[in-house]
């Protein structure tokens, strides 16, 4: 088990470079922050000058090394448009960002398990078709239609709930957060409920269900406690997995519903060529993934011996 958690760590390590090592490119490619920090109007001297105090005409292999060096620090550089550490200001929304992607895996797991359930279980029924149609609508949306399109049937035609923001504590945060949850949870609730029923089908025909049955045992028993544990494995893999394209999904999400998490700062940092925020903010999400990753791996792991050797 210590040489399995070993492999799994390097592995995130080595990928967690990897990102630092493209955002760090790409950062240098999208945009020249001195187009944002200077007047337009500014001299070509002064901004050469502003350039050289700023590091940015020395050759970018040595920017990156110092970048690495500070960054293995957790120091990113102060913010270019506010005088306040990059990592800081990342750290201020994650709260935010992990209170969103739970609360739709909560709502995705409440949907897609019942759903996979019966859809195995009744197959080609009613029940399995309307889940076929759920799986296929959801997968087919893009977020941001979706989110545009509560927005103007629950906030601006109904005005049941808040079309945008954070809201404060207690009911009034709730309200913001059920829109972005449920457009979020849409996205992968469709997948998992897939992976359910598949794992589901193959868990009844086997002998030990057929078994279960023959000694009498209820047929919620004999779902839950024996064939939904043997088919929940790859789900939880996958869902390890989707947790890194739900924090994708709430950039768009955030910046649709301006909930101020990571995504929608992420955004801003883009469009201002604000270097050490998105950095930050890249790598910052690199690593919770990267972290969720091996957390399911070890996880899985311990459940499925044969999964390690």
């Amino acid at each position: 088990m210590a040489r399995y958690l070993a492999h799994q760590l390097t592995q995130m390590v080595i990928a967690i470079f990897g990102i630092s090592v493209i955002v760090f490119v790409i950062t240098h490619v999208i945009g020249d922050p001195t187009s944002v920090l200077l007047p337009l109007d500014t001299p070509l001297e002064q901004r050469e000058e502003f350039r050289r105090q700023m590091g940015f005409d020395r050759p970018i292999l040595v920017q990156y090394a110092d970048f690495l060096g500070q960054a293995i620090r957790g120091d990113f550089g102060n913010s270019f448009r506010v005088e306040k550490s990059a990592l800081s200001l990342v750290l201020e929304r994650i709260p935010a960002t992990l209170l969103l992607t739970a609360s739709a895996t909560v709502l995705a797991i409440l949907i897609a398990i019942p759903m996979g359930i019966l859809s195995a279980y009744k197959r080609h029924s009613i029940i399995d078709n309307i889940a076929t149609v759920f799986v296929v609508a959801g997968q087919a949306m893009p977020i941001y239609w979706l989110g545009l399109m509560l927005i103007i049937l629950f906030g601006v035609q109904l005005k049941w709930l808040p079309p945008s923001g954070y809201g404060e504590f207690g009911i009034d945060r709730l309200k913001h957060l059920i829109l972005p949850t449920l457009v979020l949870g849409v996205f992968l609730a469709p997948v998992t409920e897939r992976l359910v029923r598949s794992g589901m089908l193959d868990a009844l025909t086997q002998d030990y269900v057929r078994t279960a049955r023959a000694k009498g045992l209820r047929e919620r028993v004999v779902l839950t406690r024996h064939a939904l544990r043997n088919a929940i494995i790859p789900v939880i893999t996958v869902l390890g997995l989707q947790f890194g394209q739900l924090l994708g999904g709430a950039v768009i999400t955030e910046t649709v519903f301006a909930w101020p998490g990571i995504g929608q700062l992420t955004v801003d940092s883009i469009r201002n060529a604000d270097f050490p925020v998105t950095q930050a903010a890249v790598i910052t999400i690199a690593v919770m993934i990267s972290v969720v990753n091996t957390a399911i791996d070890v996880i899985v792991g311990i459940i499925d011996p044969r999964i390690r050797f």
